[in-house]
């Protein structure tokens, strides 16, 4: 009876070791991702997970690993850790010096996920997701079957936002770090990410870059001085204006930037359009110049109406078009919906540092074939 007792006791110890213990956490996202096919063609899901250490008197649990399945797949689509855990964290966050990202008890963390499929693969249903931690004391604990469903409904489809000529998708999708993705608002209960997969147009010279000043003199460039100051904006689709703003005065390129009082479309956006292109969809354009604003609410418009001019008010540091997608017209409780360019010229890629230094050397690739149905990631330069 006694060996029995005891094999019974081992068999239970070498479970114990082989699967470690659940993690007192809870883990949600805060928006249903849909399936985006990028302009390096590559289709991802775009999502953030909101991780608790819920118990206070837990201590610090330190997440080492996050794997994302597809359905019921055996294999993962994407593992993270180490360096590319660390490229999973909003802006100004970091890893531990063991490379695992700290979550006091009673505090929560948000990481943010670019899960890709691999070609062929049918877009899934639902994500699975296993995150490991290690507790103060170094034992490993997971939480092994968080789903997050993933949404069906068929991405949005833009037409040209500006004309012609050279364009920086700077701060772009995909990019964890940039003051889009990485922003996200609490208000009314929720969190909300409205510029989720938002881009910051800059207009680019036949070389590259985005001001005509050298490098050291931009404090003192002018509006006239950047390439794409004054530029057609255009309704990207058939439309009804819903929301708009003019009067703003432009500011001077890099000029000391208030804290707005609230986060509001008034208060970010300078001069801008909020246009309803489908039930539920609404284009923003943002910090359109001074006096240029071509409509008002409530008005239909055409795809490729000029609706404004590419200005410098609100919230920019220097002359572009912020365009992004939302599912409502107003700011702080939208989220943001990823969205595809019918048609556009990929010619290459850059980092703004380098479209701001006018004697960096930038590659082109002016003679690239037409890109269709593809959402232009950061860094990118594109024709229209």
């Amino acid at each position: 009876m006694m060996r029995t007792t005891l094999a019974i006791a081992a068999l239970m110890l070498s479970t114990a070791h082989a699967a470690p213990a659940q993690a007192p956490v809870e883990v949600h996202a805060l928006y249903a991702p849909q399936t985006v096919p990028g302009s390096d063609g590559t289709r991802r899901l775009y999502y953030e997970l909101d991780i608790g250490n819920y118990y206070a008197d837990t201590g610090t649990l330190s997440l080492t690993e996050v794997a994302v399945y597809a359905d019921g797949d055996a294999k993962p689509l994407a593992t993270f850790s180490g360096a590319g855990l660390a490229g999973l964290l909003r802006p100004n966050k970091e890893l531990e010096a063991d490379n695992s990202l700290a979550i006091k008890g009673g505090a929560h963390a948000l990481i943010l996920i670019a899960a890709p499929l691999p070609d062929g693969r049918k877009a899934p249903q639902t994500l699975r997701h296993k995150l490991t931690f290690k507790t103060d004391k170094g034992v490993v604990q997971t939480a092994d079957d968080i789903p997050v469903a993933v949404a069906a409904r068929p991405v949005v489809v833009l037409g040209a936002p500006l004309r012609g000529g050279l364009w920086l998708a700077d701060e772009g999708p995909g990019h964890a770090q940039s003051h889009h993705w990485g922003s996200v608002i609490a208000q009314n209960g929720r969190l909300t990410i409205p510029q989720r997969y938002a881009i910051d147009f800059f207009g680019l010279d036949p070389k590259g870059h985005a001001v005509q000043v050298p490098v050291e003199k931009l404090a003192e460039s002018r509006v006239e001085d950047w390439t794409g100051w004054n530029t057609d904006v255009l309704a990207t689709a058939d439309g009804i204006v819903r929301d708009a703003q003019d009067g703003v005065a432009d500011r001077k390129p890099l000029s000391p930037q208030e804290e707005p009082e609230e986060l509001s479309a008034r208060t970010l956006y300078g001069n801008f359009v909020v246009l309803e292109v489908a039930p539920g969809i609404f284009v923003h354009y943002a910090h359109l110049r001074q006096g240029s604003v071509q409509v008002k609410p409530g008005q239909r418009v055409k795809r490729g109406t000029v609706i404004g001019h590419l200005g410098l008010t609100g919230g920019a540091g220097a002359p572009h078009l912020h365009l992004h997608v939302s599912d409502k017209p107003t700011f702080a409780d939208s989220q943001g919906l990823p969205f595809v360019f019918d048609s556009y010229t990929p010619a290459g890629r850059t980092t703004e540092s380098d479209a701001m230094n006018n004697t960096s050397t930038i590659q082109l690739a002016p003679q690239a074939p037409r890109q269709h149905g593809r959402m232009p990631l950061d860094g990118d330069i594109i024709g229209f």
